[in-house]
C-alpha cells in the first residue's frame, strides 16, 4: 500500500476511462500508468548507472515542469520508482530556485528540453522527452513511513524551507478527503493548485484514488471570472479545491449570473481567510453546491473542516473553522490560544541542508502558530496568526525572507516588512527601507524581482531615515504597519 495504489487499482478496473484532461490533450487511467511506469523505470536505471546508492531516506527527485499533465506523469513516476518527489516552482528566480535544489540535494532533475543555463548542477538534469529505452517496470517495496513529497514554503530563518511529507501522511489525508466529500469516478475535478502548494495533493491523489478526472484549469483564467466561469461550465466539473481570495474574485464580478455551473456540486476552499460578506455572495450565487472551508497549515494538511452553513452567515462574523478533520486530535494552548495538532497527516520533519530534521514536538504535536477558540456549537475559530506570518493568495510569506532578501541589496541599511490587508488577496507584504545616500527604491526593486517570486514582492515600499523602534530598541511593528497602511 502507498500513495499510489489507489490510483493503480482503478487503473485496472477502469482502464479507458479519463484520467487528466489539459486542453486538447487527454491520457486515460492505462496510457497514464503506462508513462508513469516508463519514466519510473528510466529513473531506476539512472539511479543505478549513476550508481547512486539508496540511503535511509528514498531517493529525491526534483521537477522543474509547469503543472500539466506532463507534470502528473513525472509525480507518479517518481513515486512509483521508489523516490520523493521535490516541485520547483517555474516561476521562482533562478537564485531562489537553486538555493531549493541545494538543500533538497535531488539525485535528478526532471524537466524539458536542455538544461537551463541557471542551474548550478546541470549533472542533474534529465529531458523526460528523450529517456532511454526502458526496461520492464519493476515496483520496489514502498514503506509507508518513507517520503513521498519535500513541499518548499517561505522560512521564518530568511531562506525556504522544506516540509518533509511521508506516504502515510498523504495517503490519510488523500484517502480522508475523498470519502469526506464524496468523490465518485464521474467526478470531474478542476486543478488550478501549484504543485508545490498541499492543495495539489487532493488534486493528484485523491481524485484518482476513486477514478475520477482530472481537468486542469490554464493559469491565465484566474484572472478573468466570466472565463474561468465560462471554462468550469464548458468542462462539466463537478468539485474544485481551491483559494477563498479566487473565489472572491468571482463573486464581486457577478460572473455566476450569466453562467450557471449546473454541475458543480462541491466547492472547497483553504488557505486564507474567507471574507464573510464575499461567501455569502458566493452562496447566493450558488445555492445547490457544498461549500467547506479546509484548515490546516502544510506541516499537518487539513485538520479541521467546516461545512458552510448558509444561515449562520452574518457579514460581520468570521467564519468557523469547524471540527476536527479525520483522526486528528486537537488541543488549545492555556497560556497563547496556540493551536495544537496531532495526526496522521502531520508531517515528518523539515528537510534542511540534505538532511530529515524531526518535529521538535515531542508525540507528533505540531504547533501551528495560529490563534483559536472554541464557540457555542463546539466548532475551532481562527482569530489570526501568534507570529508574523502572511497569506496571500493561499501562499504562506514569512517577512523574515523578504527582510532578508532586501537587505543583502547594495544601499541598504535596514528594513523591515508587514502585512496589509488586500480585499482580493487576504494580505500583501509592505516593506519599510532605511537606503543609504544617493540609493533609491528604483535601484531596489528590479534586484529584488530576481530573488524573490512574485507573490512575495512588497506591493507597497515606504523609504523611511529609521525604522520605528519601541523602548527597547525591538521595531515597532505596530507603529509601522500604521505607517503603510
Amino acid at each position: 500500500m502507498s500513495l499510489v495504489s489507489g490510483f493503480i487499482q482503478q487503473s485496472h478496473r477502469s482502464p479507458n476511462t479519463i484520467a487528466f484532461t489539459e486542453g486538447d490533450k487527454q491520457l486515460s487511467y492505462a496510457q497514464f500508468l503506462s508513462n508513469s511506469q516508463c519514466l519510473a523505470s528510466a529513473i531506476q536505471q539512472r539511479l543505478y548507472v549513476n550508481q547512486l546508492e539508496y540511503s535511509d531516506e528514498p531517493p529525491r527527485i526534483a521537477l522543474l515542469l509547469d503543472r500539466g499533465i506532463t507534470a502528473a506523469v513525472a509525480i507518479y513516476g517518481i513515486l512509483m520508482a521508489g523516490a520523493t518527489y521535490v516541485p520547483l516552482d517555474i516561476h521562482n528566480p533562478p537564485s531562489r530556485l537553486n538555493f531549493i535544489i541545494q538543500d533538497a540535494q535531488p539525485l535528478l532533475i526532471l524537466g524539458l528540453g536542455t538544461c537551463p543555463a541557471w542551474l548550478e548542477t546541470p549533472e542533474q538534469w534529465l529531458n523526460i522527452e528523450q529517456l532511454p529505452q526502458a526496461l520492464p517496470y519493476i515496483a520496489p517495496a514502498i514503506d509507508l513511513s518513507a517520503l513521498a513529497a519535500i513541499l518548499y514554503t517561505s522560512g521564518s530563518t530568511g531562506s525556504p524551507k522544506g516540509v518533509a511529507l511521508s506516504h502515510q501522511a498523504m495517503l490519510n489525508f488523500s484517502v480522508w478527503a475523498a470519502d469526506t466529500f464524496a468523490i465518485e469516478a464521474d467526478d470531474r475535478i478542476a486543478s488550478l493548485a501549484p504543485l508545490h502548494f498541499d492543495l495539489s495533493v487532493f488534486d493528484l491523489f485523491s481524485s484518482l484514488s476513486k477514478g475520477a478526472s482530472v481537468h486542469f484549469m490554464p493559469t491565465s483564467l484566474s484572472f478573468s471570472p466570466s472565463r474561468l466561469t465560462a471554462w468550469l461550465n464548458e468542462q462539466a466539473i463537478s468539485c474544485w479545491y481551491t483559494v477563498p481570495s479566487i473565489l472572491s474574485f468571482i463573486a464581486l464580478k457577478g460572473a455566476l449570473s450569466t453562467t450557471p455551473l449546473h454541475r458543480l456540486k462541491t466547492l472547497l476552499f483553504a488557505g486564507e481567510v474567507f471574507p464573510t460578506p464575499q461567501l455569502i455572495s458566493l452562496a447566493e450565487q450558488l445555492p445547490q453546491v457544498n461549500l467547506y472551508n479546509l484548515y490546516g497549515p502544510t506541516e499537518t494538511n487539513v485538520c479541521c473542516y467546516w461545512r458552510v452553513e448558509r444561515t449562520r452567515l452574518k457579514p460581520n462574523e468570521a467564519i468557523p473553522i469547524g471540527i476536527s478533520a479525520g483522526n486528528a486530535s486537537l488541543k488549545i494552548a492555556a497560556e497563547t490560544g496556540e493551536l495544537w495538532v496531532q495526526s496522521a497527516n502531520n508531517f515528518a520533519g523539515y528537510w534542511q541542508n540534505g538532511t530529515l530534521n524531526a518535529p521538535i514536538a515531542a508525540d507528533n504535536w505540531h504547533a501551528t502558530g495560529d490563534k483559536v477558540s472554541i464557540n457555542q456549537q463546539g466548532e475551532y475559530c481562527y482569530h489570526g496568526r501568534l507570529d508574523r506570518m502572511l497569506k496571500c493568495s493561499g501562499y504562506r510569506i514569512e517577512p523574515a525572507e523578504i527582510e532578508h532578501a532586501i537587505n543583502q541589496l547594495p544601499g541598504v541599511e535596514n528594513c523591515a516588512v508587514v502585512g496589509i490587508g488586500d480585499g482580493n488577496s487576504g494580505q500583501r507584504p509592505a516593506a519599510a527601507v532605511v537606503l543609504n545616500a544617493n540609493y533609491t527604491l528604483a535601484d531596489i526593486i528590479q534586484p529584488l524581482k530576481e530573488t524573490l517570486p512574485a507573490y512575495m514582492l512588497p506591493g507597497k515600499f515606504l523609504i523611511l531615515e529609521k525604522l520605528p523602534t519601541l523602548s527597547n530598541g525591538k521595531i515597532d511593528f505596530p507603529a509601522l504597519q500604521q505607517l503603510l497602511t
